[in-house]
């Protein structure tokens, strides 16, 4: 894995986007990790925003403990419910 010392150089973006046609970059800075970069492949700005919001998350792991403790319902009681 490849890594920049923040501490020791300012890379530009676009140097940086470069360096992570071969994998992942972790900046850092004096030794120590700060961030991480990745490159981004079929993955849309929304579900990038949402893999990363915190109330999002919650909502998703209330859901599967409901759905492992209750069950769900049926793809056509749900079609019934939507369209009313």
């Amino acid at each position: 894995m490849k890594t920049v010392d923040l501490s020791q150089s300012d890379p530009s973006v676009s140097e940086c986007t470069r360096r992570l046609r071969t994998g992942p970059l972790v900046l850092t800075r004096r030794g120590r990790p700060v961030a991480a970069l990745i490159r981004v492949t079929d993955a849309d700005l929304e579900t990038l925003l949402l893999s990363e919001n915190a109330k999002f998350q919650a909502i998703i792991r209330r859901s599967r403990v409901a759905y492992k403790r209750k069950g769900g319902i049926k793809l056509a009681e749900a079609q019934r419910l939507i369209e009313g």
